[in-house]
């Protein structure tokens, strides 16, 4: 069943009025999209980067990248903004954890340069609730991954394209593998081009948070 980008955000606003917040989806989300990568790849060593927006699908991305270091990845975080910018709590909070991890490469700001060759790039930009043109420093990062012959992962959506209608921004991710949570949202496999292999991986919200929505 495919549902719309408000049904997913009245689900979520139920589920955490629950007690099941939003903080554990998306440690749930980073959990379920890593499980994924990891059966596709063996991502001991590898050299993983992840570009990381201002909302939550930013930190969703966060969260990948303390379960890849977990796992053995080399992990590089290019935070495109500034630390302070973060835009919510959840996602503020698992910097402030990435902060205590020597293991992962925090860069931030928008000077993309990397003095490594990515074997597996994530794009956790732009999620669900993408409006409008899409401005520096996404664009550079978006031209980046876009540009990169390596393995690209969507976190949710390929930052650009509307979950909703399907349509693209001004530019937009052509990712190799996309996984979505909770259920499909009715725009994106319409994309099927841009997402590569497209998964929806439950992460624990009850049941109970659908009803009056679906």
């Amino acid at each position: 069943m495919e549902i719309t980008v408000d049904q997913m955000y009245q689900i979520e606003n139920n589920g955490h009025a629950m007690g099941f917040l939003k903080k554990f989806m998306m440690e749930n989300a980073g959990a379920a999209a890593v499980r994924r990568l990891v059966e596709k790849f063996d991502v001991t060593s590898k050299n993983i980067l992840i570009f990381v927006g201002m909302g939550n699908n930013g930190g969703d991305g966060l969260v990948m990248a303390r379960h890849l270091s977990g796992y053995g990845a080399i992990v590089t975080i290019q935070l495109l903004g500034s630390p302070d910018k973060i835009k919510t709590e959840e996602s503020s909070w698992n910097w402030s954890i990435l902060k205590k991890m020597p293991s992962v490469k925090l860069l931030s700001g928008d000077n993309l340069h990397f003095d490594f060759i990515p074997d597996v790039i994530i794009d956790a930009i732009l999620g669900t609730g993408i409006s409008g043109e899409i401005r520096e420093p996404y664009v550079s990062a978006i031209n980046y991954i876009n540009n990169s012959s390596c393995f690209k992962f969507a976190v949710d959506v390929p930052s650009g394209l509307d979950p909703q209608t399907g349509e693209t921004a001004n530019i937009f991710v052509k990712s190799d593998m996309t996984v979505t949570f909770h259920k499909m949202k009715q725009g994106i496999p319409k994309r099927k081009d841009l997402t590569g292999e497209l998964y929806a991986e439950k992460i624990g919200i009850p049941p109970e948070a659908e009803e009056g929505v679906l």
